[in-house]
């Protein structure tokens, strides 16, 4: 292959900017930024503590919603520290095989969470259209599988990028990432090379994860409004709705920053660069920040226990 002065054969280090066009703020910026981090590990800690210590809450839903909050916890902490040294302490380059590696677990964990969201729905749709079955369809066995499946299916599914980054390009027109963390596009638009096989993979991963996913949740929502629309009582009517409310809240904004970050990212030439970038982090901490407060605040069960806790 024939090189220009400008390429680079196989970086070993890359460097990530930020956020461009707000350099010079982005020291303010970590701050809210670090504030909703702190938030989201405190308040996944403690559901987790809560639902581990009460047996009461082994059930089914508890048991998902402490998967999500260990999947928040790790992807809020494969970003956050990298991003608040850039911001704030001025030290943007990353090994080159460590970049892959962060891109590599921030979309697996990206994949599981939309596989408990998804986990989650079913478990709503089994509870409220047929809930005397319950207990005997949605087993602590079968939420053991679901969680093995959905992890697994997210991590070998992201994968062949690594694999396709790692081997198939040698030379790159930059090592400057215009990003604040490691994502697969982003490392992709800097190699010298023919990138549609990685593109057409990228797609194909999306929409193997996310719109499946999006399709069988709305699906099982279809149902679940159906059957309560039905029902006789509006006592259970609106506590059918309240059990549901929780988890709309949080898939609702989970897909809609992943949709624009996707969509921007191939499509959104007109879109600000910093705009997409401040989207793209928040599409990543938004979820782990708000699940701990709409479960916390809408679950009465956790509610209860969470209170008992501080004032014990």
């Amino acid at each position: 292959m024939s090189t220009s002065n400008i390429t680079v054969f196989m970086p070993s280090v890359l460097t990530l900017i930020g956020i461009p066009g707000l350099e010079t703020v982005q020291c303010w910026i970590g701050i809210p930024f670090c504030v909703m981090y702190l938030i989201a590990m405190i308040g996944n800690s403690l559901l987790l503590i809560i639902i581990r210590s009460e047996r009461s809450l082994h059930e089914p839903m508890y048991i998902f919603v402490g998967m999500l909050g260990v999947t928040d916890i790790a992807l809020a902490t494969t970003i956050m520290p990298k991003m608040l040294g850039i911001f704030w302490f001025h030290v943007p380059d990353i090994y080159f095989d460590s970049c892959l590696l962060q891109m590599w677990l921030i979309h697996t964990f990206q994949g599981i969470e939309s596989g408990l969201l998804l986990a989650m729905a079913v478990d709503r749709y089994v509870a409220i259209c047929y809930p005397l079955r319950h207990a005997a369809i949605v087993t602590h066995r079968l939420v053991t599988q679901i969680g093995a499946v959905v992890t697994l299916r997210a991590a070998f599914l992201v994968a062949p990028c690594l694999i396709l980054i790692k081997f198939r390009f040698q030379f790159y027109h930059t090592t400057i990432i215009s990003h604040c963390y490691c994502e697969h596009m982003a490392i992709v638009k800097l190699a010298a090379s023919d990138v549609r096989v990685n593109k057409i993979y990228g797609l194909f991963v999306a929409f193997t994860v996310a719109v499946f996913d999006l399709t069988f949740i709305t699906l099982s929502y279809a149902q679940i409004f159906s059957t309560v629309f039905h029902l006789p009582q509006k006592e259970a009517r609106l506590k059918a709705f309240n059990t549901c409310i929780a988890h709309i809240c949080v898939f609702l904004p989970f897909y809609l920053l992943a949709f624009f970050s996707f969509f921007t990212h191939r499509f959104g030439a007109h879109v600000p660069p910093y705009i997409h970038i401040l989207f793209s982090s928040l599409y990543l901490l938004v979820p782990p920040f708000l699940n701990p407060l709409v479960y916390g605040a809408k679950t009465k069960q956790i509610r209860i226990h969470v209170v008992k806790m501080f004032y014990s």
